[in-house]
């Protein structure tokens, strides 16, 4: 698979970014079959031997789909690897990938350039995660296929910067394959992306909600509630700032004040944080929540973000 082929089975230029605790293989196999990549973090399955069982699932169904329409855009799936010293599974996991021969291996929270090799030994590709132009610059000489701009607003361990100045700072050095996430919810949003210079959207929070996620009904209800002013972006959760919803925060005790301190407490929010077992009781999501009000199946949403896509298009005569 090279870059360019990457979209050729896409319905739409868009990545169902992968979420912890939430991304599934029935949620990844409902967005590829509707033309969209689905994807999922590897240790959103507890042991390396039931990512294995994940993967060959996926494949089943995914094969099962092509084989029965074979006019259909099936798109490819990814697996989301935590790269660092944090993460004991680490290697294991990566055998069981290639192994499998995964299309896409989606990096985070480190870069090593002989698992780039070895991804690419297979066939595969990968993308990065970067919050910063520096990280942008590190991945792109390490032979990354992809960078994945987490822009401010994203869900999860979500970056700082605007997306036109981001998107537009890097296009300056790299001409690569460039995915965009932060604060994107509906279909014009990809278009926009597009024409700011990237090349694919990156959502995640809008799946949250997705009847086939692996999200608590209470959690999907909280994405249809909130809006983006009861976006919370803390460190106080994992050590690495991220975006969270304030009344899953609330919930779990912490005190709002406080995590809004320059120099919070950092006793208080680790007691905190052990006893709320974050992110199980404490939910992510980013700032496009204002934009979602209901749960849809996965085909329903791919079919309204086409809609929106196109709509869009078409009014502004983009081709």
């Amino acid at each position: 698979m090279t870059p360019n082929s990457l979209t050729k089975d896409l319905t739409l230029p868009l990545i169902a970014a992968p979420m912890f605790l939430v991304s599934n293989p029935e949620l990844v196999i409902a967005a590829c079959e509707n033309g969209v990549i689905g994807a999922f973090p590897a240790l959103n399955r507890r042991t390396t031997e039931g990512l294995d069982e994940w993967l060959t699932q996926i494949e089943t169904a995914l094969q099962k789909a092509k084989t029965e329409n074979q006019q259909a855009k099936i798109a490819p799936y990814a697996v989301n690897l935590i790269v660092n010293a944090a993460n004991p599974r680490l290697q294991a996991d990566l055998e069981i990938c290639v192994k499998h021969k995964v299309p896409v291996i989606i990096t985070s929270l480190g870069l090593r350039e002989e698992i780039i090799g070895a991804i690419h030994a297979y066939g595969g590709l990968v993308l990065h995660d970067i919050a910063t132009v520096y990280h942008a610059r590190k991945a792109a000489d390490a032979g990354v296929d992809g960078l994945i701009a987490v822009a401010a607003g994203a869900g999860g361990h979500a970056g700082t910067l605007n997306p036109f100045a981001f998107i537009g700072e890097i296009r300056e050095f790299y001409d690569g394959l460039l995915i965009l996430a932060g604060g994107l919810s509906h279909g014009k949003d990809i278009l926009a992306a597009q024409i700011m210079g990237a090349d694919l959207a990156y959502m995640g929070t809008r799946f949250i909600a997705a009847t086939e996620s692996a999200a608590d009904p209470a959690y999907k209800q909280m994405v249809c509630d909130s809006t983006s002013a009861e976006i919370v972006y803390t460190p106080a959760i994992s050590g690495v700032p991220g975006n969270f919803m304030a009344k899953s925060l609330t919930q779990a005790g912490f005190d709002l004040n406080e995590l809004e301190k320059a120099e919070p407490d950092a006793k208080k929010l680790k007691l905190l944080h052990e006893e709320a077992k974050a992110w199980k009781t404490i939910w992510s999501a980013g700032q496009g929540v204002g934009a979602i009000h209901e749960t849809l199946s996965t085909k329903d949403l791919v079919r309204r973000l086409i809609n929106e896509y196109e709509t869009a298009r078409l009014k502004h005569k983009i081709k």
